[in-house]
């Protein structure tokens, strides 16, 4: 069976959004969804990481607790999925690929809110599969 396409993660991460209660998926209608083989030299490094197979997704923004009316400026906040860790990360668990995702792009989808990783496993566990 050949390894899911980019076409195919982004589709599954926005099945995954499109499943998360209403006050949620509101306030994430703005956010960027980018499915990249890796991540850059600069978001390792944004996150202290140097291994580009360590890192399976970020958030890049400023979350809503620490937004302003003020910042009218800013570009907007952006979930990336990064296909090769994930896919190894898959290979390596045993853990399904939906289920991967999922967890990856609520855990990012939660540094949005400015969430724990206690809240971040509350909304996984309220979203339907």
């Amino acid at each position: 069976m050949p390894d899911p396409s980019p076409a195919e993660f982004e589709s599954a991460a926005r099945r995954v959004l499109d499943r998360l209660p209403r006050p949620f998926r509101e306030h994430l209608a703005d956010v960027v969804l980018r499915i990249e083989e890796f991540a850059s030299r600069e978001q390792l490094a944004a996150v202290g990481m140097e291994d580009r197979w360590e890192l399976t997704g970020l958030y890049e923004g400023v979350a809503l607790p620490e937004q302003s009316l003020w910042d009218h400026e800013r570009m907007p906040p952006v979930i990336s999925l990064f296909r090769q860790p994930l896919l190894a990360e898959m290979r390596e668990t045993g853990v399904g690929f939906a289920e991967l995702v999922r967890h990856v792009v609520i855990h990012e989808a939660g540094h949005h809110f400015g969430f724990s990783d206690e809240d971040m496993h509350a909304l996984e566990d309220s979203v339907e599969d």
